[in-house]
Formats: C-alpha cells, structure tokens, sequence
C-alpha cells in the first residue's frame, strides 16, 4: 500500500492503492497479482489508481432522502474497504492463510471484526449489502490463492508428471559379466587293500609279495577358469610316486581355432582308450596290461577338437618324453616325440542305449639320452615307503614282466580300439603294438591286448563321452539314501595279455584274468571287488592270485 498523497483538486489526503503494493506485500506471482487487479476492476469498476478524498463527502443528487445517502456512501465506500481488508491480508498473510490456501476460521472471525468496527449506525438493510459485498471479495480472494498454490505446485512437480506419457520401459540387458578367476575344489580318495598267494615259481622269480593296504590315489585339485575361454586344472596326488606328486597340472584353452582346443601343461597323452577313461571311472582297479607301452602324462602341448554332435573326436599332442613325477625332462639327446588319436561312433540309437565306437592312434617317441625300459604288475598296486618292512622282503608289488633298459634311436606306437554298448550290456577292447628301434641291435614288435565286458544287475547303461571318446560316470537309476535304491550293481571280467619279449630281450609274457563286482552306491562313490589270476612266463611259468577291494568317492 502506497502512503497518503495529497490530491491537488481536493483538501484532504488521498489513499492509494496499487498493484504493485500488493505484489510486494503479499508475495504475489506476476500471475496472481495481474488476476487481483482484474478482479478489483471487476469489482470496483476503477482504474489501478483509487483516489477517494476522505474530507469531502461525495455529491449526492438533489431529492434524496438521508436514508439513501447513506446507502450510496456506504455502496461508494465498499471498495475502499474492500481493498483496505486485502491490504490487512497481504500484511499479515502467514497468519491469515493456511497452508492449503483456505481461509481459517480464525480469518473469518477477523473479517467479522472488521465489518463490525464498519456498520457502526447503519440499517441492517445497508450492513447486509456491505456484508454481501465483503463475503463476493472474500471469495475472490480466497479463489486466487488457491490459484496460486496449483501454480506452484505445478512448477514443483516433473514435466512428465503434468503430462504423464506412458513409455514402454526396455528390456534390461544384462551387461554383468562373471568375475574371473574362479576356482572349484575337486578331489579323490581310492582305498585299496590285497591278499596274494603265489606259486613257488613266482615266489621264486619276484619274491615273496606281502599283504598289505595302500591308498592308490589321493587327490586334491584346483579346477576353474582364468577367464571366459581359459580353463585350468591343478591336480596333486598324495598317494603315488614322489608324495605329493603332479597329476594333471595344465591349462586349457577353448576355440583356437575354429572349435579345436589348446591344452598345455602335464596330462595323459592322446593315445588308448583305456588311458584316456579317467582314474574315477574305471571299471576295475587298475587298468589293462597294455597300458604299459602308452607314455601316459607326460608335458607337452595338445589340440584336440570334436564334432558339434560328438560322434567323432581327434586329437594331436607334441610332448617331451619321459617326464618324471613333477613333469621334468632334460637331455638333449633326444627327448620329443607326438601322438594323436582320432575316434568316432559308426552306430548310435536309442539315446546312446546301443553304439559302436572304433578309434585308431599313433605315436613317434625319441627318448632322451636314447633310453627305454618296459615292465608291468598284474593290474594292482600295494606298497609302503616306511621304514618297518623286514629286510629282504619287497616294500612294494615288483614288476612281473621287465625288459630292462634298452638303447634305441627312436620307438612308435600303434593302436586300434573297439567298444560298444547294447543296452546293459557294454565292451571294450584295445591293441597296442610297440615298434623299438634298437640302436645295435635288431627292431623289436612287442604286442598287447585286452578286451573286456560289463553288466549292469540293475539296469543302467554305460553312458559314453563322445568328445573324450570314451565311457563315462556310471549314474544309479536310485541311489543309496533319501532316494530308497540299492544303488547299481555291476559285474565285469576282463582277460589281458602284454609280450615284453622278443629277440634279444627276454623281458617275460604276462596275461590277467579278473573278475570284479562293483556296487555305485550313488554317482559319486562305489566300491569295488577284484579277483586277479596273473600267468607269468619268465625264466620258466609261474602264477599268482590277487584278492583286492577299493572304496572310492570323488567331488
């Protein structure tokens, strides 16, 4: 509100109120302010500037009764009292209006006060029309400041929340990929134990074998990847030769090329079906006597790939030859050799219920320092590192069949495989011949052979690994616990033969006969039972039967 101006065409003060003022006093937005200046036109019927002379009486027409002069001068006050109230309002606002923009009933009671203090002597007629006329001004006040608070709400409030547009939220693509390296413990546990009885020829040819209890195998592994398409293994034995010693310590890496994968490190080498069948899926104890010609783990680097069905595998390995128990190999005479072997399925049907499998390998050695021995036990293993066996009496099973050590310039391996799969029904059998080299003496051919056969009591199938070119983890139709099977019961026999013996070597012939009887309680552990008839024909014929259990479990 403006202060009191004197008016040249009067004698007294003029009050001014302006729209300006009002903004000021009350906070207004240009919009609210601009909305109560339209209203007080509306009103009023007056410019932005009200001039009244509060000295002089307005003019009243002549033949007017007192009665109706007072009414117009009350009529022509209404304004100006109407304008002095939203001046009192602006003044005092925080207290006048709620915070909805409301006026309370408090405010009501002020506006009572104020038209009181007003009608002091007018007629009721006259304080009904002042008091009509203030209720419309209140109401229009009361309407711009609810204005007012939707405006400002509205600028509070988003964009899209005063003109919701409804916008189809994408798929959220998962972008997280998995934290390498990662790494899974395995493990193996195998807990053999043997009785022997022999002839006195083969007492008299390797000693008087003891009774005894071993643990085979005792393995714990480090398996997972060092990224996306890098795998590794770390696989240490405490049971075999050097305690700990290295199983298979590799790495492995997927697609190379095309779908072949790259393996480097200390593995078994691509050569024999029954090699490359894994320590914990073997159906007897040991495996068989060919086994003996095969380079088994040695370092080197291999590819290997398979078919996207899995009917057909190969594989290639360049290694260093012979590695000893932490995968060490030194000389410059020699000591490199290869292999590769190559399978394949010629039948499947019946989701691999019936299959024919054929596999062929070769491999070209050229041992260090020119250097070769061969020997073999019949198919278990027994022995002690301690210090408490009697003196004279073998610590460990001695070798059966031994060449002892040959000098050749260079020694190759065949091998032809054939196994198949009817049902419960399975077979496998393996040839494997040895060409050596000799360095003064005549090439030697030493031959070996097995075949072997198991059934399923329960009704399981052998299931087969078409990428290893091998058979698999045998899986309980009901395993032992919660499940209420008796697990699956297996019976199996397997004849072998090895000829360590031609020319000028006399390293002996050896052929097993072994019954067994495995009993898988669920996939992970079984135990399993072994009758072994070994015949011996060195420096005369000689015969041995073994007696030997094992209880394993893997993870």
């Amino acid at each position: 509100m403006h202060p009191c101006k004197w008016n040249a065409y009067s004698r007294g003060p003029v009050v001014t109120i302006g729209i300006h003022g009002l903004k000021r006093r009350a906070g207004f937005s240009d919009n609210v302010s601009d909305a109560i200046f339209v209203g007080r036109n509306l009103i009023a019927g007056a410019d932005a500037r009200v001039d009244m002379n509060l000295t002089d009486s307005p003019k009243i027409a002549r033949g007017s009764s007192p009665v109706e002069w007072t009414r117009r001068w009350l009529i022509s006050m209404a304004p100006v009292m109407g304008w002095t109230l939203v001046g009192v309002l602006m003044a005092f606002g925080n207290s006048v209006c709620a915070q909805d923009g409301s006026v309370t009933l408090s405010d009501q009671l002020m506006v009572g006060e104020v038209a009181g203090a007003l009608d002091t002597g007018l007629a009721d007629s006259d304080r009904e029309s002042v008091a009509a006329e203030l209720a419309d001004l209140q109401r229009q006040i009361d309407e711009l400041w609810s204005q007012r608070f939707v405006d400002e709400s509205a600028m509070q409030q988003p964009e899209d929340a005063i003109q919701p547009v409804a916008i189809a939220a994408p798929a959220q693509a998962t972008t997280d990929k998995p934290k390498y390296p990662t790494v899974r413990l395995s493990g193996l546990l195998q807990t053999d134990a043997a009785w022997f009885s022999q002839d006195a020829a083969n007492r008299d040819l390797v000693g008087d074998v003891q009774d005894g209890a071993d643990f085979r195998r005792t393995r714990l592994s480090a398996v997972g990847k060092a990224w996306d398409n890098v795998g590794f293994c770390i696989d240490m034995d405490f049971g075999f030769g050097g305690r700990p010693s290295f199983a298979d310590v590799r790495l492995d890496v997927e697609d190379v090329i095309g779908r072949c994968d790259l393996r480097v490190g200390f593995f078994r080498q691509p050569i024999g079906m029954d090699v490359m069948t894994s320590a914990r899926e073997m159906t007897f104890l040991e495996r068989g006597l060919p086994a003996t010609f095969l380079p088994f783990r040695q370092t080197g680097v291999m590819l290997s790939g398979a078919r996207e069905d899995e009917l057909a595998a190969w594989a290639l390995s360049a290694y260093r030859f012979p590695s000893d128990f932490y995968g060490g190999n030194v000389g410059d005479n020699g000591g490199y050799a290869l292999a590769t072997r190559a399978t394949a399925v010629v039948l499947s049907q019946d989701d691999g219920r019936g299959l024919v499998h054929i596999g062929g390998a070769y491999s070209l050695i050229d041992p260090a320092n020119d250097v070769l021995q061969y020997r073999s036990t019949p198919e278990v293993f027994i022995g002690e590192t301690g210090g408490g066996v009697p003196v004279g009496v073998p610590n460990n099973l001695p070798p059966f069949v031994d060449t002892g050590l040959i000098a050749t310039e260079h020694t190759q391996l065949f091998g032809a495989e054939l196994a198949m799969v009817c049902g419960s029904l399975y077979a496998q059998s393996e040839a494997i011949y040895s060409v050596v080299d000799q360095t003064d003496g005549p090439t030697l051919f030493l031959p070996g052979a097995y075949v072997h056969a198991g059934y399923f009591l329960t009704g399981e199938t052998r299931v087969y690994n078409g990428k290893g070119g091998v058979f698999g983890r045998v899986i309980p139709k009901q395993s032992v616990g919660k499940d209420g099977g008796i697990g699956a019961w297996e019976i199996a026999a397997r004849c072998s033969y090895i000829d360590l013996s031609d020319e000028n070597i006399t390293g002996g012939r050896m052929s097993n006969f072994t019954a067994g009887l495995n009993w898988y309680l669920n996939p992970r552990t079984k135990f399993q039972l072994n009758y072994i008839h070994a015949n011996v024909w060195r420096e005369g014929e000689s015969e041995a039967g073994i007696f030997a259990t094992r209880a394993q479990i893997d993870f």
